[in-house]
């Protein structure tokens, strides 16, 4: 059974730094495409960042533009795990963010089809 679990949302002040974390079970994340979204109060869901690779040795990384030099993608497939460093956070980062995974690459963008429970990040002074 495929399941994905977020951990680290949590309070921060504008500037500051959260690193948020997807661990997976029920399958191997090596060949998968794993998306953080996230959805804010009255919003859409938007992608945020995406990370993929064709052979389980190279990865590409996609970032939506408002995150784009400020939120890092990472993996660790020992782990299991997918990470996403958000730096320089701003108040329009609050949402919660959900990270999702997809058999194949990160595009064309899509509904992913598997999802994890969201977890709650809120940027404010």
């Amino acid at each position: 059974q495929v399941q994905l679990v977020e951990s680290g949302g949590g309070l921060v002040q504008p500037g500051g730094s959260l690193r948020l974390s997807c661990a997976a079970s029920g399958f191997t994340l090596d060949r998968y495409a794993i998306g953080w979204f996230r959805q804010a109060p009255g919003k859409v869901r938007e992608g945020v960042s995406c990370i993929s690779s064709s052979d389980g040795s190279t990865y590409y990384a996609h970032y939506a533009d408002s995150v784009k030099g400020r939120f890092i993608i990472s993996r660790d497939n020992a782990k299991n795990t997918v990470y996403l460093q958000m730096n320089s956070l701003k108040p329009e980062d609050t949402a919660v963010y959900y990270c999702a995974a997809d058999q194949g690459s990160c595009l064309p963008p899509r509904d992913f089809g598997s999802w994890g429970q969201g977890t709650q990040v809120t940027v404010s002074s």
